[in-house]
């Protein structure tokens, strides 16, 4: 696989300059993590890819764990784009709003990887402050999507749609990886007696979404968040 290459300076003065180094940065992260195993990716082979010193990426994002926040930030804003054009401006109902979701999600691998890795791994080795950052800009997504599922089920208000978001990022988290097996379980798991072991990520992440949001309808409003 080609690397995306270095910007060709020394060192990023210019605010331009520092945004390509960060996007190449991360490119180069992003086409890694499409080779290797998350804990194969570290900030030596980063720079060694990008030709240039390893203080450069810590310059930019501390750890490696930085990185990959970034990544996940970056990352989860490009689904949320999409999913809002799929979805449109009106109520669409329950039904669309989580087949569209799961479909969509499912597309975007790289995204679920992250998500699932988010408390395990990405929240650990970096600073407050970075952590601080990360959950104020994710909090500005899950407000994004809270307001997207409001707008395609109005029957449930802004903070229950809120809560709904809450739960689909655990979701993500818990049912990645088991849809995701290694080859030793991929092959163990061809047994037919073990077929419910065989779990369809779309499939599963929609009937969650569903369960839930119809579930929290069926509730009494001073309870429906939470």
């Amino acid at each position: 696989m080609r690397h995306p290459p270095e910007p060709q300076f020394r060192r990023a003065r210019r605010p331009e300059q520092q945004d390509q180094r960060r996007h190449a940065i991360l490119a180069a992260a992003e086409a890694m993590l499409a080779e290797v195993p998350l804990e194969d990716v570290g900030l030596r082979e980063l720079s060694r890819r990008l030709a240039i010193p390893k203080s450069n990426v810590v310059r930019y994002f501390g750890t490696r764990e930085g990185v990959l926040l970034e990544l996940l930030h970056r990352s989860l804003a490009s689904w949320l784009d999409e999913l809002d054009r799929e979805l449109g401006a009106g109520p669409c109902g329950i039904e669309r709003l989580v087949e569209t979701w799961a479909r969509t999600l499912a597309a975007h691998p790289l995204l679920c990887r992250l998500w699932s890795q988010l408390a395990t791994v990405l929240e650990r080795n970096v600073s407050a402050d970075s952590v601080h950052r990360f959950k104020l800009a994710d909090l500005e997504h899950r407000r994004r999507l809270g307001r997207m599922i409001h707008r395609c089920v109005p029957e449930l208000d802004e903070e229950a749609s809120l809560y709904v978001t809450r739960i689909a990022v655990v979701a993500v988290a818990g049912l990645w990886p088991f849809c995701t097996p290694t080859p030793t379980v991929v092959e163990a798991t061809t047994d037919p007696r073990l077929a419910d072991a065989r779990l369809d990520f779309a499939a599963m992440y929609a009937d969650i979404l569903r369960i839930t949001i119809t579930g929290l309808l069926a509730l009494p409003r001073d309870t429906a968040a939470g």
